[in-house]
């Protein structure tokens, strides 16, 4: 994604209706939105989906932009993440019906399609390992410093770069690669001794 400058100057044109200025920065931040959308969608035709609904906002919403409170990078991400979460949760709500009776063409009784429909969701045992999986991670992180949270969370859970993130805390950009190595090497030790334990 362009520099948070660039990208803060085009949404203020934006902001007055300027639809070059939003071409381009469509042009410039929709790669990095989409990867953003897709780590939490998965599915790429409904993550596509969602960065059309991200630009219709940004279009909308442009003059609540204030580089003063965040960067234009970090709310343009905020906002696809947002929409990708909304997306996936009125998806999660949508009711799924099936018929549970049909007659073949060839047949004179009805037959039970639920009988052959697989379910795809987890079992009580996957569901109970994720929840162990998640409390181990939780607590693994909490052994971290706050700089090496703080850096892991904008990497990961907001989809920034290591020059975005080191942009966001204000930390040099090798600094940032720092914390972000070591803490991924001290979450991989601290989750890999908690598998030995559970074994």
């Amino acid at each position: 994604m362009k520099d948070s400058a660039v990208l803060a100057e085009l949404l203020g044109r934006v902001a007055l209706g300027d639809r070059v200025a939003f071409d381009t920065l469509y042009r410039q931040s929709s790669a990095h939105l989409l990867g953003v959308i897709l780590r939490i969608q998965g599915n790429r035709a409904q993550a596509e989906d969602v960065l059309q609904e991200v630009y219709v906002n940004v279009w909308r919403a442009a003059q609540s932009f204030n580089p003063a409170l965040s960067q234009a990078s970090t709310w343009l991400v905020s906002i696809a993440r947002h929409r990708a979460i909304d997306s996936l949760r009125r998806r999660q709500t949508q009711v799924q019906t099936v018929s549970t009776s049909a007659a073949g063409p060839d047949e004179d009784t009805d037959h039970d399609l639920l009988d052959h429909i697989a379910d795809d969701g987890p079992g009580p045992d996957e569901l109970l390992e994720r929840t162990a999986q998640a409390r181990e991670l939780q607590a693994c992180m909490a052994q971290l410093s706050a700089s090496q949270q703080h850096s892991l969370a904008l990497a990961y859970y907001q989809g920034l770069s290591h020059a975005e993130v080191a942009d966001q805390l204000g930390e040099p950009l090798g600094t940032v690669k720092s914390w972000v190595r070591r803490g991924l090497q001290a979450l991989k030790g601290c989750l890999e001794r908690a598998s030995l334990a559970l074994r």
